[in-house]
């Protein structure tokens, strides 16, 4: 496993957490969506609009370097707000993406235990998530102890107890 660190992220990670939207939203391979059709969908935008609300929380993987190659962060959204991953006012709703050079070596994983951490310690129950079918990542969400409670318009959204 290559070595990373791992930061709370600040308000200055905004345009990179922008960035690691559209990595999450290009896991297939052989096609990608440009950053400028990502961000303008409502629905993507949603999760870095405004980075860094008062409940806002996330953490951020670094290179060797210094680099952010990584980011996961939660946003928790009203109701008649909300996004693809949605289930409750109240639930926080995570956000995952990683660089390709950086994905299967442990840094999703690091990245979501962290933010469970996080989010267990400000006193939150649950954290949801929306993921793509099809997406590999479903068996990192899995085994971090995330259940499917929703399917519909080709995505799962999956839950999981922090208790």
């Amino acid at each position: 496993m290559a070595a990373f660190t791992v930061r709370p992220a600040i308000p200055d990670d905004g345009s990179f957490l922008a960035d690691m939207v559209v990595e999450a939203a290009n896991w297939r391979s052989g096609g990608t969506r440009p950053r400028p059709t990502v961000l303008a969908d409502p629905a993507s935008r949603v999760y870095v609009a405004g980075w860094q609300r008062p409940a806002d929380r996330g953490v951020v993987a670094l290179d060797g370097d210094g680099r952010p190659v990584g980011a996961a962060w939660y946003r928790l959204f009203a109701a008649d707000a909300a996004a693809h991953g949605f289930v409750a006012v109240g639930v926080p709703e995570l956000i995952i993406g990683v660089r390709p050079l950086w994905r299967a070596q442990g840094v999703g994983r690091v990245l979501m235990q962290s933010l469970a951490e996080t989010a267990r310690a400000a006193g939150f129950a649950r954290l949801a998530l929306s993921v793509e079918h099809g997406n590999f990542a479903e068996s990192l969400y899995r085994s971090e102890g995330f259940v499917v409670v929703g399917s519909g318009s080709g995505r799962d959204t999956m839950v999981r107890s922090l208790g």
